[in-house]
C-alpha cells in the first residue's frame, strides 16, 4: 500500500471513529507548520494502527482511554470518550476501564477521568 492509499484508509477510519465534523475541522486548521503532523497521524495512527486486525475498535478505544487518562491528556481523553461511545463502549465499560486505570496509573488520574467521563456521558444523554 502506498502513502496515498494509507492516508485515504486512515482518513476513512478517523472519520468513522472521531466523527466527520471533528476530522474536517482538524484538517481545515492545518497550516504549513501542522500539515505534515496531520498527515502522519492520519496515515499511521488511523491508517496503520486502528486498522490492524488484532483488536477491534471497542478494545482499541478502551486501551486509548486508559493511556490518555494515565498521561493526563484531557482534551484527547474527551475526544476519545466520544469515539469510544461511537464504537459501542458503554458507560459501564468506561467505568471499568477507569477503575483499572486507577490501580495501574493512579487514583488522581482516574478521579479526574471519571469527572470528565461523567460530563461527556451526561452531554450525550
Amino acid at each position: 500500500m502506498d502513502e496515498r492509499e494509507r492516508f485515504e484508509r486512515g482518513l476513512a477510519v478517523r472519520r468513522e471513529v472521531l466523527g466527520a465534523d471533528y476530522v474536517e475541522q482538524a484538517l481545515a486548521r492545518r497550516t504549513s507548520l501542522t500539515a505534515d503532523f496531520q498527515d502522519l497521524v492520519t496515515r499511521y495512527a488511523w491508517g496503520e494502527i486502528w486498522t490492524r486486525p488484532g483488536l477491534d475498535r471497542r478494545t482499541r478505544s478502551c486501551v486509548t482511554l486508559a493511556i490518555l487518562a494515565a498521561l493526563g491528556h484531557w482534551d484527547e481523553f474527551r475526544l476519545h470518550l466520544r469515539a469510544a461511545r461511537r464504537n459501542g463502549v458503554t458507560p459501564a465499560e468506561i467505568a471499568e476501564v477507569l477503575l483499572q486505570t486507577a490501580i495501574y496509573a493512579g487514583v488522581p488520574a482516574a478521579n479526574h477521568a471519571f469527572h470528565v467521563a461523567r460530563e461527556v456521558v451526561e452531554q450525550e444523554g
